[in-house]
């Protein structure tokens, strides 16, 4: 794709792409598709989650700690991308089907996402996930090694 082609994505390609980083753990892809001041934030969240990751060297660093291995997901089921009336604005929904690599549970979440791309750059990125099955897969090994 020239230059040309990647200014035209649209707000929902974008998404897709940053969808796809996500799950593949591509930090590289996934904070270029962020812009330079853009956000991530995690309305609900399980203790020690940052509420809100901003710019694009803070929210590198946090991927780059979560790519090291507590869960590795395999697929995102489900996915249905919703395009609003304001041409920026995309809510997502999925199923994240995947691994805890701590005991090789399986681990399901369901998730939420509202994103604002501006400019072919994700602004906003506000991930509403359940922290429930966090909670539990962070729970699971401490409470494996009491025994």
């Amino acid at each position: 794709m020239n230059d040309r082609g990647a200014m035209t994505a649209t707000s929902r390609e974008i998404v897709e792409r940053l969808l796809r980083a996500g799950r593949d753990l591509d930090v590289d892809t996934f904070v270029d598709l962020m812009a330079p001041d853009g956000y991530i934030e995690w309305p609900y969240r399980p203790p020690g989650v940052p509420g809100r990751l901003r710019g694009r060297a803070e929210i590198r660093r946090h991927l780059t700690a979560v790519a090291k291995g507590f869960i590795r997901f395999d697929e995102y089921r489900d996915q249905v991308i919703h395009e609003t009336t304001d041409a920026e604005v995309i809510i997502v929904e999925y199923e994240a089907r995947g691994v805890v690599v701590a005991t090789g549970a399986p681990f399901h979440q369901t998730v939420i996402a509202a994103i604002r791309v501006q400019n072919g750059q994700i602004l906003s990125y506000r991930d509403y996930i359940n922290p429930l099955p966090l909670i539990e897969a962070r729970a699971a090994p401490a409470q494996a090694t009491e025994h």
